[in-house]
């Protein structure tokens, strides 16, 4: 079997779950992330016709992780959940995707910034290498 790599940029959503969604993904329910909002929103930005999990053969792919963010408001801060000045915990799905490093990504990531709900959202990209047969 030869074995190849291909560059890729791996894109890393940070996304807000009600607590009822991150409960069920911790019980094993994979299919809750379709219904809610903001997790829905940023897969069909990934489905949607762009590069964002293009693998040829396959579309749309993508993994789903459950977590919690910690964050704490500033004065200035409006936050989408908790109070300036106090602690946050928000239950949370991280969604890691990839594109051919070579892709125009740039309307794809407006579409996620567009549908994040988050005043400043955590949007990682990080270039890499993934093998291919």
């Amino acid at each position: 079997m030869t074995v190849s790599r291909r560059r890729a940029v791996a894109v890393k959503i940070h996304c807000p779950v009600s607590a009822l969604t991150l409960d069920a993904l911790l019980n094993g329910d994979g299919d809750a992330v379709e219904h809610d909002p903001a997790a829905a929103a940023m897969l069909a930005v990934i489905r949607a016709d762009n590069p964002l999990g293009d693998f040829k053969l396959y579309k749309g792919v993508c993994e789903i992780s459950p977590g919690w963010e910690s964050f704490q408001p500033g004065p200035d801060a409006e936050p989408t959940m908790g109070s300036a000045g106090e602690r946050a915990l928000s239950p949370t799905a991280i969604i890691t995707t990839y594109a051919d490093a070579d892709a125009d990504l740039a309307p794809a990531l407006e579409a996620l910034m567009a549908a994040h709900p988050w005043e400043t959202p955590v949007i990682e990209l990080s270039e890499v290498q993934l093998l291919e047969r």
